[in-house]
């Protein structure tokens, strides 16, 4: 420790001591890849957030979002999908297969490939790597849930919470 520094006006209680401090690590986070969690320090561990659909939404069934999504021409290589999605939107801009009373899919398990939330949907449409799917994903329906009902909506307060639980 370096000596301390007096003047000789002031009172021996009132010193100032010069010490240096040496600069402190940044924190580092730990993956646990067999179990898909980040150590946070003092032993604490946080599960990775882990996406998966929230039953009720639909808000990916909003097929004509407006103009701050991207058009189904700018994501789509192949002519025929650009042509499915199109036809799949009803006058409302809502799927012609979302019921909007009971807010499911009538053609859930024979939906085009699109309609699926999935790691490889994800790398070929967006060039999403596997890794970071479930990030993305999450990300994706934030934004689409915060653009058709609201960021103060129950869809995206249901969509968070239940994340949270599958994350904890």
């Amino acid at each position: 420790m370096s000596p301390a520094i007096t003047t000789p006006t002031q009172p021996l209680s009132i010193a100032v001591i010069s010490a240096a401090r040496p600069q402190r690590k940044a924190a580092t986070v730990k993956t646990d890849k067999k179990k898909g969690q980040t150590s946070l320090g003092f032993g604490g561990d946080k599960k990775e957030t882990k996406w998966h659909c929230v039953e009720g939404c639909g808000a990916c069934c909003k097929l004509q979002k407006g103009p701050s999504f991207p058009s189904p021409e700018e994501f789509f290589d192949d002519p025929s999908d650009v042509q499915l999605y199109k036809s799949l939107i009803g006058p409302d801009g809502w799927c012609i297969h979302y019921e909007k009373s009971t807010r499911k899919c009538s053609i859930y398990p024979d939906r085009p490939y699109f309609c699926r939330a999935e790691p490889e949907v994800f790398k070929s449409l967006f060039g999403v790597k596997e890794k970071n799917f479930d990030k993305e994903a999450c990300s994706f329906c934030r934004d689409t849930i915060k653009a058709i009902y609201g960021s103060n909506s129950e869809e995206l307060c249901n969509f968070n919470s239940s994340i949270r639980k599958s994350s904890s």
